[in-house]
């Protein structure tokens, strides 16, 4: 007797979770939550799940209830019986603190992987992590997959006649080389210098980007200062045009305005977080179909990595 699937979601990705469950081919999930006057609450299936592989379909942006959630859902499923529980974090937060960067400071990437193992997870879903190590934080299979199996073919179909790919800090060389070799173009890097988080204080650009159609790789975007400090660096050095493409679009603080009042021709993102404002530079990808299909693929047992363009 074949295994049944059923897909959920928590509240923070209801829209995605919905796209990925028609894309599958079933229903979403019934579930409620239930909100007492202090704060707390309560998730809830609503239906039966005994026997059933669940897929819970939740990124873990702030605030933290959104992880809380989660985890919640987690439980809630081993106590009814699922016959597995796979937690999809279209964008796992928290990623950036995958290490120590000054004494007495947490891991919390690792400390999540640790709340989700706990919680009884079966297996990760997840896509662009901010360090590929974090996949080695679990003690259950991690699922990583690449959104450049989405954003390969969207720059291949711009025809950009001076394609050059670039890295807006020395952390993402790796992976805009990895574009740069699959898209055979040049690589540019940005050094930057911070003095305190989200603010920069000192910004170089190492490579030649006159007269070069410029697209920047990033794993997200957050308060857009990076991105669109590196624009207009590369506009004053005589790129002819400078676009930036990212998975996780998180947009804090004054971010779009930023984008509207900078020198970039668009930014594109995916809809692994969902957005509240929209701006004429901002062009989403949604990554529903990737996820619907490396789920029936998990389901039957086969290989995901024919998902993996570069």
């Amino acid at each position: 007797m074949e295994t049944k699937i059923k897909i959920f979601s928590g509240r923070a990705s209801r829209n995605l979770a919905h796209k990925i469950a028609e894309s599958f081919g079933v229903k979403l999930g019934n579930e409620s939550v239930i909100e007492f006057a202090d704060g707390e609450f309560e998730p809830s299936f609503d239906e039966t799940i005994r026997g059933a592989d669940v897929f819970i379909v939740q990124s873990t942006m702030p605030p933290a209830e959104n992880l809380m959630e989660l985890l919640l859902m987690i439980d809630a499923a081993k106590r009814a019986s699922a016959n597995s529980v796979v937690a999809v974090l279209p964008y796992f937060g928290f990623a950036r603190q995958d290490k120590k960067g000054k004494p007495r400071v947490p891991i919390a990437a690792k400390l999540i992987a640790n709340l989700l193992t706990a919680a009884g997870v079966d297996r990760i879903m997840t896509i662009d992590l901010h360090a590929d190590q974090i996949q080695g934080f679990f003690e259950v299979p991690v699922d990583h997959l690449y959104a450049s199996t989405l954003f390969v073919p969207y720059i291949k179909s711009l025809n950009l006649p001076n394609l050059t790919i670039a890295s807006p800090d020395m952390g993402g060389s790796k992976r805009a080389n990895t574009y740069a070799k699959f898209l055979n173009a040049e690589v540019v890097v940005c050094y930057k210098h911070r003095e305190k988080a989200n603010e920069i204080s000192k910004m170089m650009l190492i490579g030649d980007v006159k007269g070069k159609d410029i697209v920047m790789i990033d794993d997200m975007v957050d308060t857009a200062g990076t991105l669109t400090k590196a624009a207009d660096l590369m506009i004053t050095q005589g790129a002819s045009s400078v676009r930036a493409i990212c998975t996780h679009g998180l947009f804090s603080a004054n971010a779009y305005e930023r984008l509207e009042n900078s020198q970039l021709t668009e930014i594109v993102v995916t809809d692994t977080i969902p957005r509240e404002h929209k701006s004429s530079k901002i062009k989403e990808i949604s990554v529903a179909v990737l996820f619907a299909d490396t789920i029936k693929r998990i389901h039957d047992k086969k290989s995901i990595s024919e998902n993996f363009i570069c």
